[in-house]
């Protein structure tokens, strides 16, 4: 069953006290760090789902749109320095092939990859984000939340994790009707038709003022409505969140007819990639990835050269994932003759779509176990400060390569990436390869530890801090590591105060 995007599962969260636009509610409902703290343990069980993914390219695309959206938010009012200090601002990936996202208590965000899978441009995509961010800074949730009072946070994060496991799975709504749990699930998923307007409208206003194109928000509503009439079966309704309803759309055409900003291009290269890249990892049958090694788009003369670069794209991931590389490699070939230059001339994000076929190279290079090839490949991007998918896939290379000039160089950087994004999972693990590959072992063993925190792997975390601890007691300390076994003491009381605090609330 579809769980309809705007809105979903009716719970997204809540509103500042800056905010100038009218109250919807009598109380604020829960506090900042209550609410904070019931996010964590939602956010907890959705790292370790299976369905996570962390994806260097897709990861930076939805960066790249929610970044101006909080500054215009901050910039509007919409949201207050407190609560920007105070939530967790996370967007996590999931691999669900559904149309949705979702906001979480505590400033946490939920994608399905169906969603980036079919939006035709930035500009929807980044509407939804405005919508689950306006959700956040109204402070939907914690009102929501504030009706289920006499609850504890536990009881509610449970049908929270109850209601998300409905949205990918059906046949689990079977199992919570029985006892009665209907009725408690229902008053948690309705969702006010009043905050679903404010969140569109607050929403557009951070778009625009965001400088994105309100079209934006007018086309994700034709794709929503398409989307639940085909995957809507209508059981369980009151397991949706409010539906979008023709007085919604219509406001939203109304506002866009108000606003002066200009129509862009619907669908551009770099996009119609990004798109290909979310619908071949939310796949996981062979079918379905054979099914896209197979597109007509990518011969066909009716095609733009949009849809050509999407679909040779996903032919080419596809075949990776297949574990097909001389396939990846003729379908790579014929992605990276499309876009001659002849052909990017005046396009848009022309330069983007042909870093993408870059990244790309350099993915079926390291599928081939051309590691040499691979790190040729992304240095020819040539920045001497890489973005973080040139980054990760560097040091991937490295890993594999006898010893090289420019490992000291990208640990630095890496070093550099955990400390302003200390909640980087995936780069504190490359990081903690790196030192591990030059002989940094105390260095190594706290990163990993750093990166199972970023996941909230607690018990994982001790585990890593303790085995560090283990190697200080048992080695002689090199030079700094001094330092990493201080940070490593601190590290395990924090990790280890968080486990008792949670014990304390159950």
């Amino acid at each position: 069953m579809l769980v309809l995007l705007l809105g979903t599962l009716g719970l997204q969260p809540a509103r500042t006290q800056t905010n100038a636009l009218p109250s919807l509610g009598n109380s604020e409902g829960i506090s900042l760090s209550a609410e904070r703290k019931l996010g964590d343990r939602i956010a907890r069980e959705l790292y370790r789902d299976p369905d996570y993914l962390e994806d260097p390219v897709l990861d930076e695309y939805i960066q790249r749109l929610w970044m101006p959206l909080t500054k215009a938010a901050a910039a509007r009012g919409e949201l207050s320095p407190d609560l920007q200090e105070r939530f967790a601002w996370r967007i996590l990936l999931g691999r669900d092939r559904t149309v949705n996202a979702f906001a979480l208590p505590g400033g946490y965000l939920g994608v399905h990859l169906g969603l980036v899978a079919v939006v035709s441009s930035n500009d929807e995509l980044a509407s939804v984000l405005a919508h689950e961010l306006s959700h956040v800074t109204q402070r939907h949730i914690a009102r929501s939340m504030d009706e289920q009072g006499k609850m504890t946070p536990l009881v509610i994060g449970s049908m929270i994790l109850g209601a998300l496991a409905i949205s990918k799975n059906p046949q689990a709504a079977q199992g919570l009707i029985v006892g009665g749990q209907a009725a408690a699930i229902q008053s948690q998923l309705s969702y006010s038709r009043d905050m679903e307007r404010e969140a569109d409208r607050v929403g557009f206003g951070v778009l625009t003022d965001a400088g994105y194109d309100a079209q934006g928000f007018v086309g994700m509503f034709a794709k929503l409505q398409q989307a639940a009439g085909v995957n809507d079966n209508g059981a369980f309704p009151y397991l949706r969140s409010h539906p979008l309803t023709t007085e919604r759309i219509a406001d939203m055409q109304a506002r866009l007819q108000l606003n002066s900003s200009p129509s862009r291009v619907p669908t551009d290269l770099a996009q119609a990639m990004l798109a290909a890249r979310a619908r071949v990892m939310s796949q996981n049958s062979v079918e379905a990835l054979r099914a896209w090694t197979q597109d007509s788009k990518a011969t066909s003369a009716q095609a733009t050269p949009a849809q050509k670069a999407g679909a040779l794209y996903a032919a080419t991931l596809a075949h990776l994932q297949l574990r097909d590389t001389a396939a990846a490699e003729r379908t790579w070939q014929a992605l990276s003759q499309l876009l001659s230059p002849s052909v990017l001339q005046g396009l848009p994000q022309a330069t983007e779509a042909k870093r993408l076929v870059t990244l790309l190279q350099a993915e079926v290079a390291t599928k081939q176990e051309r590691f040499g090839v691979a790190l040729q490949v992304l240095q020819t991007l040539g920045s001497k400060t890489p973005q973080r998918p040139e980054l990760l896939a560097t040091a991937q290379a490295l890993l594999r390569l006898p010893a090289h000039p420019l490992r000291a160089d990208i640990t630095r950087q890496l070093r550099e990436k955990v400390t302003q994004a200390p909640h980087d999972g995936q780069a504190w693990d490359t990081l903690a390869s790196m030192l591990a590959l030059q002989g940094q072992t105390l260095a190594s063993l706290r990163a990993e530890g750093e990166a199972q925190m970023a996941r909230m792997d607690w018990s994982g975390a001790v585990d890593r801090f303790r085995a560090a601890q283990d190697w200080a007691k048992n080695n002689r300390l090199q030079p700094g590591d001094h330092i990493e076994a201080s940070i490593v003491d601190t590290r395990l009381r924090q990790v280890q105060s968080q486990i008792r605090e949670m014990q304390t609330e159950r």
